[in-house]
């Protein structure tokens, strides 16, 4: 055992020790430097602005020098403001053609994107004043595009040596070949047709007179590009404009409902509820899940009321019931689509059916302009479940019609674990689903 002599150290009460050197102790000549920044200015410069741009999908060299482009904005005087809102006084645009084979352009977002609603800032910060000075910047994404060439000489001249080729393999088997060689050669000359710029005398009169015949049959006929515009013509799909480069030019709310009938569509119940933060009451899950964040997003007042219109959509779906669903008399489908005013309940009867009928053609082309609404106030991405749920479509249907107007529907992982979600996805370049043409038996 240890003796009872030896003392134990005593355990430090805070575990820690204190240190023996002395702390430096700032004296009072010594000047305190400020922890706090402040901004000296806010510079909002539409001439030539300071630009953040990205590059999704590329790889871009840091050789290439862009050349900037400026256009003023076009005014419009009926558009309400903000009260610190500054618009831009014009369009910004790069290009740059200094790659080989690529050419360059950066745009800015347009009205309706992801971020338009967001204004970007560079700082410059000086740590002898402490000041910073804060510039405007503008959003940019570069895009790529393939420039067009012409053919090369070495590959004209490589063609013309195979065809050469060709003709020597030919002599070579004539001169040094085989009977059944030969044979074959000879076949080949026989069944061969001439080409007339090249052997304008060598066909004969028989030839010349089918060919004639099967020209005077044919030239009336339609190619299958002709064939594939005259059914996509016939599909009941929304009107737009798909020849646009930007997503959000292809469905416009003008483009699907009419200019005088959107201005028609009542929205004043719904912007009172947005300002008093009021829960309004609504039957559409699709649409009580987006009237906050249209409400509150930019151009708020066409997208209300596209938004409107899409509830009345949902609500005339309520009556496709059977094979052939029937309009009800104007009281009940005025009490039906209420609070929508006597044009729009007419437009739409006459848009969505055909003598007092709900035929499919009609019911296809309800559920394809709900899609193309869809897409339009929700960015162009958007979960599906709650929409299948207003219209009762389960998801294979739902991606059908989605596909139909260009879109894609896949499916991603949810929140919950263990469980999968429809995303419907609108972008360029659209694809449609393609006609298939039944080969003859």
């Amino acid at each position: 055992m240890a003796s009872g002599k030896e003392k134990k150290r005593k355990r430090e009460q805070d575990g820690t020790t204190q240190p023996k050197k002395k702390v430096a102790i700032q004296t009072a000549s010594e000047p305190a430097q400020s922890s706090t920044i402040r901004v000296a200015s806010v510079k909002l410069d539409n001439s030539c602005p300071p630009v953040i741009a990205t590059h999704p999908g590329l790889c871009l060299p840091s050789s290439v020098k862009f050349q900037a482009y400026t256009k003023p904005a076009p005014s419009n005087p009926k558009q309400k403001r903000g009260k610190h809102a500054t618009p831009p006084t014009s369009s910004f645009l790069l290009h740059s053609s200094s790659h080989s084979k690529l050419d360059y352009t950066a745009k800015e977002e347009g009205p309706g994107g992801r971020e338009s609603h967001l204004k970007h800032y560079v700082g410059v910060f000086d740590p002898a004043t402490g000041k910073l000075s804060v510039v405007e910047a503008r959003k940019m994404a570069v895009r790529g595009v393939v420039r067009s060439q012409q053919p090369r000489e070495g590959d004209l001249q490589s063609s013309t040596a195979s065809k050469n080729m060709l003709e020597l393999r030919t002599d070579l088997g004539q001169a040094f070949g085989t009977k059944k060689s030969k044979k074959a050669l000879a076949a080949i000359a026989e069944n061969a047709i001439a080409d007339d710029s090249r052997k304008p005398n060598t066909k004969a009169a028989s030839s010349q007179a089918v060919m004639t015949a099967i020209g005077e049959i044919t030239h009336t006929m339609a190619s299958k590009e002709e064939l594939q515009a005259a059914a996509d013509a016939a599909k009941p799909i929304p009107p737009g404009n798909f020849e646009a480069r930007e997503i959000q030019d292809v469905y416009t709310p003008q483009g699907l409902i009419g200019g005088e009938l959107l201005n028609a569509i009542p929205i004043k119940d719904w912007q009172d509820a947005i300002k008093k933060g009021a829960n309004k009451m609504l039957t559409s899950a699709f649409i009580a899940s987006r009237l906050n964040p249209v409400g509150e997003g930019p151009d708020s007042t066409t997208r209300l009321k596209a938004l409107r219109y899409l509830e009345f959509l949902i609500k005339f779906s309520k009556l496709i019931k059977g094979r052939t669903p029937k309009i009800p008399a104007p009281d009940k489908l005025r009490q039906l689509l209420q609070p929508a005013p006597e044009p729009i309940i007419q437009s739409i009867r006459r848009k969505f059916s055909s003598n007092q009928l709900i035929d499919k053609f009609h019911r296809d082309l309800l559920y394809t302009y709900c899609c193309a609404l869809a897409a339009i106030l929700s960015n162009f991405e958007f979960e599906t479940s709650k929409l299948r749920y207003d219209l009762g479509l389960d998801d294979k249907q739902f991606a059908q019609y989605f596909r139909e107007i260009g879109g894609k529907a896949k499916k991603a992982t949810g929140a919950e674990k263990g469980t999968q979600v429809q995303i419907a996805v609108l972008s360029l370049p659209l694809e449609f689903p393609k006609v298939r043409y039944q080969r003859q038996r």
